[in-house]
């Protein structure tokens, strides 16, 4: 796969983070899971790029910030940012 990292922003309780972690953690991507709600400076991160929203789950890819995506979304930017 690539050895790109995807940087998954959830909270417990999400049912979108659960539905969107699922193939995630199946595909063989490199994911780094951060709560919001217990890594420090993840919830303004998120804020940062969901305009001023703590909306999880936000997946960052590089550049890419992408506010509750889908899984397709998440390849493309992986795919994107490995060939860059």
């Amino acid at each position: 796969m690539s050895d790109v990292e995807v940087e998954f922003y959830w909270r417990p309780g999400c049912g979108f983070c659960s539905a969107l972690r699922r193939p995630l953690m199946a595909s063989g991507l490199t994911v780094r899971e951060i709560n919001i709600w217990e890594e420090p400076g993840a919830a303004e991160r998120v804020r940062a790029v969901a305009n001023g929203n703590e909306t999880v789950p936000t997946v960052i890819v590089g550049s890419t910030a992408l506010v509750n995506p889908t899984f397709d979304e998440v390849q493309a930017a992986v795919a994107a940012e490995s060939a860059a």
